[in-house]
């Protein structure tokens, strides 16, 4: 990336992911969140949900992951929030997206605000935010 073009209206490429069972399992065993809704299709059912559902603070690092690729080693995360809208049922492809918003060249750098998201396969919300960087 070419920090010094950055302007508002650029668009992050996307990050997708085909989520379930085996990804929540990888996860869940680096953070040793092994929850039965995120494990078990019955014990999610019984929470009110269609099948098990992945964490969110999986799709929390979906958001970071589609950020430090979009920086490219040339800045660093300022800020990063998200409220989570809908679950990651299992079999949906999880895709992060993310778009600038401002840019302010005053002060100590570059800042650079972002609405960042991730939606599922048909486009529908599953959690919003936004995020602030700072640029090399």
């Amino acid at each position: 990336m070419n920090t010094s073009t950055v302007k508002v209206g650029d668009e992050l490429t996307p990050m997708s992911w085909q989520t379930g069972l085996a990804n929540w399992n990888r996860y869940a065993a680096v953070n040793d969140e092994f929850v039965p809704i995120h494990m078990d299709d019955e014990a999610g059912c019984e929470a009110g949900f269609d099948s098990a559902f992945g964490m969110g603070n999986l799709q929390w690092s979906y958001l970071h992951n589609v950020l430090r690729r979009w920086l490219g080693g040339s800045g660093r995360i300022l800020k990063l929030s998200c409220q989570f809208r809908s679950p990651n049922t299992r079999g949906m492809t999880v895709t992060a997206r993310g778009a600038v918003t401002a840019v302010d060249d005053s002060g100590d750098g570059r800042r650079v605000s972002l609405d960042v998201w991730t939606e599922d396969q048909a486009g529908r919300p599953l959690a919003k935010g936004a995020a602030e960087v700072l640029l090399d």
